[in-house]
């Protein structure tokens, strides 16, 4: 997720009561809720670095507690040498550790949630998970946490005018995570419709070898299919409000043959990283007058209306099979499909 939407998740688990647990509660919570992005410096290496090693250790499960340990002592250590608080709870270093371990594991849980994906297990194994139920931009669940803030905060200023008793944030915040965990609730059964219907399917006389279902912005129920067959990827729009996928509509990408080109820009070091996390990969190869030029795109990403391919790594090489150059994006324009 953005880190607007970790930022304010932050606040709103300090609001619903957290704060009252120990000083510093607040604070611990909204670092704690972006702390696992240090991992952001990792882009100064470029793109396929960035890859690599981002949504790694710092968004694993272990990895988290560890920041979350770390977080805590630095909080305490600085908050016993501070002025002691003229209201408020004390400095409790034991909720001052569970208030860290909960917006660490939070963030990871979120970020588990879009179809980006985190390394749960860390240092132990560098598998990808993914809940696939999440825009990693998501409209509805911005609005609901800014609501849960701005409502009250107007409340208090009509109280505030009338003389009447401000009311306070807890409300808000509660009413905030609610929605956020009835979100996940209504996704996860539409994403789970539109996984078996997709799946329920033959495509061009082939069983599916595996599919995915991918969320947009807003719409809960409408779903990007991609159905991965021993000759191709189909993407196909799907609403779970349907009785059935319409798959006479799919957009077809045909697997390329193998071929010396392909397999050269394969063993480089930014295709094996690519590679590793890519779930729907699907390669492209074009001779040109110098040699050729290789594509391979996740189709997870791929928009069919935005006419943007996501992630994408490209390759040059020349007629030796040699590799000129190789890089990657996370936003590429896309390449037309056989329809």
């Amino acid at each position: 997720m953005d880190n607007i939407t970790h930022t304010l998740t932050g606040l709103a688990l300090a609001n619903a009561g957290l704060n009252r647990k120990t000083r510093y509660a607040t604070l611990a919570l909204v670092i704690g809720s972006n702390l696992p992005d240090l991992d952001v410096v990792w882009s100064l290496g470029g793109g396929a670095t960035y890859l690599k090693y981002h949504r790694g250790i710092t968004h694993s499960i272990f990895g988290a507690a560890v920041l979350a340990a770390l977080l805590a002592a630095v909080i305490y250590y600085l908050g016993k040498r501070a002025s002691p608080p003229k209201k408020g709870p004390a400095l409790d270093p034991r909720w001052l550790g569970i208030v860290c371990l909960i917006a660490l594991e939070v963030h990871v849980l979120m970020d588990f949630s879009n179809s980006y994906g985190v390394r749960l297990f860390m240092p132990f194994s560098s598998r990808w998970y993914a809940w696939d139920i999440m825009f990693i931009f998501d409209p509805l669940l911005l609005a609901a946490l800014i609501a849960g803030f701005a409502l009250p905060a107007l409340f208090r200023l009509i109280s505030e005018e009338v003389g009447a008793h401000k009311p306070g944030f807890q409300r808000g915040a509660i009413f905030s995570l609610s929605f956020l965990v009835l979100l996940w609730g209504l996704r996860t059964v539409a994403h789970h419709r539109v996984v078996q219907q997709l799946d329920s399917h033959v495509y061009g006389e082939e069983n599916p070898i595996q599919v995915g279902a991918f969320p947009v912005p807003v719409n809960p129920f409408e779903w990007i299919g991609v159905v991965e067959t021993g000759s191709a990827y189909r993407i196909i729009l799907a609403d779970a409000m349907d009785s059935d996928v319409d798959t006479s509509h799919a957009r077809v990408f045909f697997k390329p043959e193998s071929t010396p080109a392909l397999e050269a820009a394969e063993k480089t070091r930014t295709a094996a990283i690519f590679l590793d996390f890519a779930r729907f990969p699907w390669p492209n190869v074009s001779e040109t007058e110098r040699g050729y030029d290789v594509s391979i795109r996740d189709l997870r990403f791929y928009s069919p209306t935005e006419r943007r391919a996501g992630f994408v790594a490209e390759f040059v090489l020349n007629k030796d099979l040699r590799v000129l150059s190789q890089t990657f994006s996370f936003r590429a324009s896309a390449q037309n499909p056989v329809d």
